[in-house]
């Protein structure tokens, strides 16, 4: 996927833009004025995860998306940047680059995860995790599914050979779904056209291969920033006692269930999603 051209289609194209920040040429979003916030997509999404809630909390905040390492528009520079640790330092990279100074991170799925770090790394207000992917795989799966991810991600022509067998339509309605999410056809549509690039799909697995909650979820109950994990209950992806259990174990640990949605009810109704955030960044992050 070239990371200079964005299709004429895609969501908020007038606010995106590229900038470079070693090791990567990032693709960022920004919208509204105020505090910042900063947005983080789960694994194998992009900036038009946030399509719909983003304009929502523009109307109080300077609202920064960005397409992670290699995902969306976002042009990879090192393969071996794509685990926790190492991509939360490059984004911390990217905010002091620009002044940005975030006063909440928000994250989707993986995204999530990637907020708490950041959190850990510079100073920020509150934290706010959707359907948060807080937990490693249990027991065989454990070390059978990353090393999968890994051996995918190491083996030549596979990313070419997943994008055209699941660049079809019918195959990403079928993953969606399988979220426990029903989208519109734009956002099915943007979904298509991420699992068409190689690229995007190569990234993906590198950030699976390379992922590792371990050091995170031990350090939880010493994160002192206010966390609020939102959950629904058909997430078949993430189930909600994942976020449950994480919330519990932070001092300043909400946990809420916003009802009958799926892995991505941001997209799903990001209305709701909204009505559940502002209140709490009111309360930790007002000027």
């Amino acid at each position: 996927m070239n990371p200079v051209t964005l299709p004429p289609d895609w969501p908020h194209r007038n606010f995106s833009r590229h900038i470079a920040c070693k090791p990567h040429l990032w693709h960022v979003q920004i919208m509204g004025q105020g505090p910042d916030v900063l947005l983080l997509h789960g694994a194998g999404g992009s900036t038009h995860s946030w399509n719909h809630l983003m304009p929502i909390l523009a109307q109080s905040y300077r609202v920064i998306a960005i397409d992670l390492p290699g995902q969306g528009f976002t042009r990879l520079g090192s393969r071996m940047r794509c685990g926790l640790d190492p991509m939360a330092v490059d984004l911390d990279s990217l905010s002091q680059q620009q002044n940005w100074q975030p006063v909440a991170y928000i994250g989707h799925s993986a995204g999530a995860a990637l907020a708490l770090r950041l959190a850990e790394i510079r100073l920020t207000k509150a934290v706010v995790g959707i359907n948060a992917a807080l937990g490693n795989f249990d027991g065989v799966a454990g070390v059978v599914y990353p090393a999968m991810a890994k051996l995918l991600a190491l083996t030549p022509l596979v990313p070419q050979i997943f994008s055209k067998l699941s660049g079809t339509k019918a195959r990403v309605q079928s993953l969606l779904t399988s979220t426990g999410s029903q989208i519109d056809a734009a956002g099915l549509a943007q979904y298509l056209t991420l699992l068409k690039s190689a690229g995007h799909v190569d990234a993906t697995l590198a950030m699976m291969s390379q992922w590792n909650l371990n050091g995170l979820l031990t350090r939880l109950p010493q994160l002192e920033t206010p966390c609020l994990l939102i959950t629904a209950a058909k997430d078949t992806a993430v189930p909600p006692v994942v976020s449950q259990t994480a919330a519990a174990q932070m001092p300043h640990g909400t946990c809420i269930d916003v009802g009958d949605y799926g892995h991505l009810v941001h997209e799903e109704n990001a209305q709701l999603v909204a009505n559940a955030i502002q209140p709490f960044l009111t309360k930790y992050c007002a000027t």
